[in-house]
């Protein structure tokens, strides 16, 4: 039997950078909408960061935030004043996704480490808007492809990298969750200007961990979209189905289904086949292992059921963040180099998707 390699979180140790942490990181956040409240509970959770400041379009109250997520919060109404908030050392970006250029760009120029809430912006220039100020500033970067940090990819991952399933060959990983009236973004997220894709506003979590699992050398994207003829889905703007098939330089193939519009529960599809064996969701076969051969085998991860940010793992990845940027590396995993390449991809299937032509990278 094996043993799963440790998390990304660890990559770098304590006791590499524990030298660093005499104080805490103070952190503005940039939206105070849904997921703005995971990014605080998990900051204020992490013994490397806390949130001083917060920035909304709406007046807030000191106390009443500072009450609420246990530590000392000064509440802003603009942007420039937040980013000159005393002692502030990293900005979390969670405002709307068209918002993302502005304020990414704003916080790297006043030299603050960034995180940034997926999708990074809704256009391929705006991404390299981004990655251009992070260049020129020198600061580090994390982007919200936590999805990475789960114990379900993290194991999955674990077993690609010890060969259990041998060389891969074929992969899919794919997005259902109904994003309907009764989920909180729906009200803005119906908008093109503002969800921008089924891939963007949420199948982007996917098609990053399909290149987590298969690798990053796509070399064509063919992509195919729908809609649901549900009138709960009618007021969106923007195709909520999609289907991407990439093809990779190393030969491999792979399938991403994005799919917004579906009345199901949740669900995070994978699906791995290599040389030695695959892997289906949380069960896994492997003739290296010489397991069961007519029975698939389980594994003890916790599965990534759920749509809702709070469920997400926000705190190991925001650790592994803070640890990187005391010690002046980039993050592991979810860096926004890394971010970058997942971008370039969904908005070459988008492209394909419009167009009806597969699209060369």
């Amino acid at each position: 039997m094996w043993h799963l390699a440790k998390s990304a979180a660890h990559v770098i140790t304590r006791l590499q950078t524990k030298q660093f942490f005499m104080k805490k990181y103070n952190v503005g956040v940039i939206g105070y909408g849904w997921v703005a409240g995971a990014h605080i509970a998990a900051i204020n959770a992490s013994p490397y960061a806390q949130v001083a400041a917060v920035y909304s379009s709406r007046k807030l109250d000191n106390a009443e935030l500072s009450g609420k997520h246990g530590s000392k919060i000064k509440a802003y109404t603009d942007v420039k004043a937040m980013l000159k908030h005393p002692g502030l050392n990293v900005v979390s970006i969670c405002s709307y996704p068209y918002q993302h250029t502005d304020h990414a760009v704003a916080a790297a120029n006043a030299g603050k480490h960034i995180i940034i809430e997926k999708p990074l912006a809704l256009s391929w220039d705006d991404c390299k808007k981004i990655e251009a100020a992070v260049k020129k500033a020198g600061v580090k970067s994390c982007v919200c492809f936590e999805c990475r940090y789960s114990n379900q990819f993290q194991a999955t991952k674990a077993l690609i990298d010890q060969g259990v399933l041998g060389d891969l060959h074929y992969g899919e990983v794919d997005y259902y969750h109904g994003i309907g009236p009764w989920y909180g973004q729906f009200r803005w997220n119906t908008r093109k200007d503002a969800g921008g894709s089924s891939l963007l506003t949420a199948g982007c979590h996917a098609l990053d961990a399909l290149l987590m699992c298969m690798g990053t050398d796509v070399e064509e994207v063919t992509s195919y979209d729908t809609k649901s003829k549900s009138q709960i889905f009618r007021p969106y703007e923007y195709t909520t189905s999609s289907v991407t098939i990439l093809k990779f330089e190393s030969g491999r193939i792979g399938k991403c289904a994005a799919i917004v519009d579906c009345l199901q529960p949740y669900y995070f599809h994978t699906h791995l086949c290599g040389s030695e064996g695959s892997l289906l969701d949380n069960k896994f076969h492997s003739m290296k292992l010489k397991t069961n051969k007519h029975a698939w085998s389980t594994l003890a991860m916790k599965m990534l059921d759920s749509g809702d940010v709070s469920d997400h793992p926000y705190q190991a990845q925001f650790d592994t963040f803070f640890e990187s940027v005391s010690a002046n590396v980039e993050m592991p995993l979810t860096s926004l180099k890394d971010a970058m390449r997942s971008h370039e991809v969904i908005f070459a299937a988008d492209k394909s998707a419009a167009s009806g032509k597969s699209i060369k990278i």
